[in-house]
């Protein structure tokens, strides 16, 4: 494949990997900053829209056969997922610290 490509397209593939990686920082950006707080730090719905896009361009670049977009996407599939997980995680805290100190207000 490498020896049957033009070099003009190997330097456009080369700069779409360079400018999926530039984009893709930005969510790391946020990753980590979730993962130091230890939940999301952005609103909720931010994380599903981006689920739910990522996974349609994802199918799109496979359909596609673009391994800059398919790279890009599955990346960002996973960093949606975890910050979902975080809020959920954290709404399941929420609930049961929420219980204990109802339970706890009973009794006194």
């Amino acid at each position: 494949w490498w020896a049957d490509t033009p070099t003009v397209e190997l330097a456009w593939l080369a700069i779409g990997f360079l400018a999926q990686l530039m984009f893709s920082m930005r969510f790391l950006v946020l990753w980590v900053a979730s993962e130091r707080a230890r939940r999301s730090i952005v609103p909720e719905v931010f994380w599903y829209f981006s689920f739910a896009g990522g996974a349609l361009l994802f199918a799109y670049a496979i359909y596609r056969m673009d391994p800059v977009f398919i790279a890009g996407q599955g990346g960002g599939l996973l960093i949606y997922a975890r910050n979902i997980h975080l809020i959920w995680r954290g709404k399941a805290q929420e609930g049961q610290e929420t219980a204990g100190s109802t339970a706890t207000a009973d009794r006194g």
